[in-house]
This record gives C-alpha cells, structure tokens and sequence, in this order.
C-alpha cells in the first residue's frame, strides 16, 4: 500500500508516493520556469521521462490559471511508474495559502484564479475589518481568501450571480476535485485564512451573517478520505478503484509536516529567502499585532512568525558558492562584535512590528569572513528572539528545532544557531511538502492526538 502527495507549489509541483514504512518509493516534479520539465527520481536515479519512458519535451506553462492546474495533474500522475500508480490507495494535495477561485456545484470555475499574493482584492479590506472580530489575524490581510472572496461578491459578475451552487474553492481543493468530482470541499488548514473557526470547528456567526455566507465550503479535517477516485481516471491511469482522494492542506504546512516533529516544545526554522518559524504548542497562541496565529493538527496547535530578514539578505553580498567557502572559515571562537539586523528594505514583521524598521548592515569589515560571520549570527539571533516572542505569548519551552530550506546544509550558521537557541538544532530528515502530504494522506493527524 502506497500513498501519494502532491504539492503545487510558487516555483513547481512535485508528486512523491511513500509506504506504509515512510520509505520514499518515487518523486515526480514540475518546474515553473517558462517551460515545464518531468524529472523522475526512482532508487536513486534522476531520469527524465513520459509515461512511456520516453524523453519529455518542454513546454510553455503558467502555473495560475485552472486550466494549468489540471494539465500540470495530468503530467504527474502519468509521469510516475505504472507499478507505482497500481498500488496507490490514498492521495493528498497541498496548495498555496489563500489561493482560490470560485467554481459552481459542479466544480467549474466562474472566476479567474486570485493567487495567495496577490493584491487585487485589497479594497474590500475595509469591508473585512468592519466584519470580522478584531482578533481574527488570518483574515485581516489584504491577501486573505476572506478578502478576495467578499471582493469578487462585490464585482457582481453576472456569470457568478446565475451560477448554482457557487463555492470558495482554494487551489487543494480544486484539484483533489479534479481527482474524485464530487463537490469540492476544504480543509481547516485552508480554511482559516477564509475566518473559519478552528477552535470550534465551526464557521462563526459573524461570517453566516456575511454576504459571501452562501459560497462557504463544507470544511473538513485534513488527511480525512473525502471520496473514490473517479472511475474514469481509476481506469486512465491504472489507480485501484478503492483509492480515496483524501482533504489536503496548505504548502506550508505540509512542509511541516514532513519534518517529523510531533511533540509541544519541537520547533521547525525554514533557513530560505524569509525565517519562518513555526513551533508546536498544546494551546493556540494568537497576536494580530506581529501577524501571529495558529494552525489546528489534531489536538495539538501550530504556531507561527516570519521575519523578512533570511537568505535573500545574504544573496546580495554572497554567491552560493561564496557562502560555502567563507562559512567554513568562519572562527566560531571568537564572537562577532557586530550587532547586525539584516534586511533588504525598511520593514519588519516579527520579532519586531514595525513596517519602517530600518536594516542595519554597517559597519562592514574588510573581512568578507567577517562581514558573513555577523550576518549569520544577526539572523540566527532574531530566530531565537522570535521562539521567544512566541514563547512570551505562551506557547511552550523549546525542546528540539528542525530545520528545513536552502540554510539547513550550513553547519556554521547551525552552530551558531545552536548557541542561540540553547537546544538541539538538526537538519529536517525529509523537507519536501509533497512528502508530508503523503503522510497525511496515509494517516490524517493521527501523530498530533
């Protein structure tokens, strides 16, 4: 028995089947690059190739739009082995955070898709805050599904107006859809940036009152089996009749998921463009003032901050290969004298809120070696801040960080990182979302009960 995970992610999507053992029995991914490639990782071996076996060509693709979606699907599943597919039983997917579209009852789409970043909706913003409790952090957004949502209930387009059973549909959603054509239904993973309740598993009574109450999707647990796969694509792609499209969940959080950390207290840095912290907790922690709120696994809660320093910072002194060779020079010895806050424009959102928070890069030594050991210390004391901050508003004590992104392979800012944070700090063992969406799919939050 198999199960499969399929991350649609802001550069590509991946598909990965893993056993009942975790074991990774094959890797499957598209990159978004203007041009769409297959790459098939079977035993070790990267091949590149179609359902045949034969060479994929390129082609011209967008990663936005339903019709993109749906054909990047396709490709993944008929890119891994038939052996592989034959014995799939459970299949997950994960989206990008408050990406969404409406669709009607049949699950045709009525709009275009709103990406998770874009601003387009941002005029009905007002309208969510006159809406919404001031607490409700995930909606306040002008990026939140909730705001796009009422911003196309404002645009009145007939197309919509006439449609029946229009639904809030997030990019998971729409393509496990795809997969079972039942209605589409949501996790509570996606749904929170829509205002859904997570603590009480229900939506609130300020939202049933909204204008965009009739849209809601039904909501549902994540990993929870929602329907067969279609026949039609059971018999296409040679899928068990018996496999079950499961509820997704948000990239993000699928990365965590794939870490493997299951206890209160057991933490996971993403080291990528941004630091993103996100820390396992008994009770919900939230805070609209530094962006703060928290994911619902199981019983457990998932708490999260992200700062905008990282290593998009680094990236504007130091090439990769720059950073591997001064990293290992670095004498971890002798403290840094600098007192450095990394960023790449004025603004900070965690631990510090301030939108005019000023980077501080200077003095900058002649030393190359130097400069780069401040930085790494600089980033990996405003992680430590940050677990603080988390840990002030009541999340627990720190016991084990993982780490996940492009800074996990450093060992010298892991050391550094180390004495910061004061508890073990390791490379996450698996780091791709498409494997924690796997694991989702094969046992739903059962390891967070």
């Amino acid at each position: 028995m198999l199960s499969l995970g399929i991350d649609f992610g802001t550069s590509g999507a991946r598909a990965i089947a893993v056993s009942l053992s975790g074991d990774l029995i094959e890797e499957v991914s598209v990159r978004f690059n203007g041009a769409q490639t297959i790459q098939n990782q079977v035993d070790g071996s990267l091949l590149q190739t179609s359902d045949e076996g034969a060479p994929v060509k390129s082609w011209p693709v967008t990663s936005w739009s339903a019709t993109s979606w749906a054909e990047t699907l396709w490709t993944l599943l008929g890119a891994l082995r038939p052996e592989t597919r034959g014995a799939i039983e459970r299949i997950a997917i994960n989206g990008t955070s408050a990406t969404m579209l409406l669709c009607d009852g049949h699950g045709q789409p009525l709009t275009e898709v709103l990406r998770y970043n874009t601003a387009i909706a941002r005029p009905a913003l007002s309208a969510v805050k006159n809406l919404a409790p001031p607490g409700c952090a995930a909606v306040l957004s002008a990026t939140s599904t909730l705001v796009k949502a009422v911003w196309l209930n404002q645009q009145q387009r007939p197309e919509v107006k006439t449609a029946r059973g229009v639904n809030i549909v997030h990019q998971a959603d729409f393509l496990a859809h795809l997969l079972h054509r039942q209605p589409p239904v949501t996790d509570y993973h996606n749904a929170l940036k829509l205002g859904y309740d997570v603590r009480q598993r229900a939506y609130p009574d300020w939202l049933l009152r909204s204008t965009v109450a009739q849209w809601l999707p039904e909501v549902v647990e994540p990993g929870t089996a929602i329907a067969p796969i279609a026949p039609h694509l059971a018999d296409q792609f040679s899928f068990p009749a018996t496999c079950q499209i499961c509820a997704g969940t948000t990239d993000s959080i699928a990365a965590f998921l794939a870490s493997g950390a299951q206890q209160p207290g057991e933490a996971v840095t993403s080291l990528g463009s941004t630091l993103v912290l996100k820390l396992l907790s008994p009770t919900p922690v939230d805070d609209p003032a530094f962006g703060i709120y928290s994911h619902r696994l199981g019983n457990l809660w998932l708490v999260g901050g992200a700062s905008n320093t990282g290593g998009a910072v680094l990236k504007q002194f130091f090439s990769p290969a720059q950073l591997t060779a001064l990293s290992a020079q670095i004498n971890l010895s002798k403290p840094t004298p600098y007192d450095y806050y990394p960023l790449n424009k004025p603004g900070e959102r965690f631990p510090i809120n301030d939108p005019d928070y000023p980077p501080r890069l200077t003095p900058r030594p002649e030393s190359a070696v130097e400069f780069l050991h401040g930085l790494l210390d600089a980033i990996a004391r405003i992680e430590a801040q940050g677990y603080q901050q988390l840990i002030r508003l009541g999340a627990p004590e720190l016991r084990q960080v993982y780490t996940a992104g492009g800074g996990a392979k450093n060992l010298t800012w892991q050391a550094l990182r180390q004495r910061r944070l004061v508890v073990p700090v390791t490379a996450a063992p698996e780091t791709e979302a498409a494997y924690g969406t796997a694991q989702l799919a094969m046992w739903g939050l059962k390891a967070f009960r």
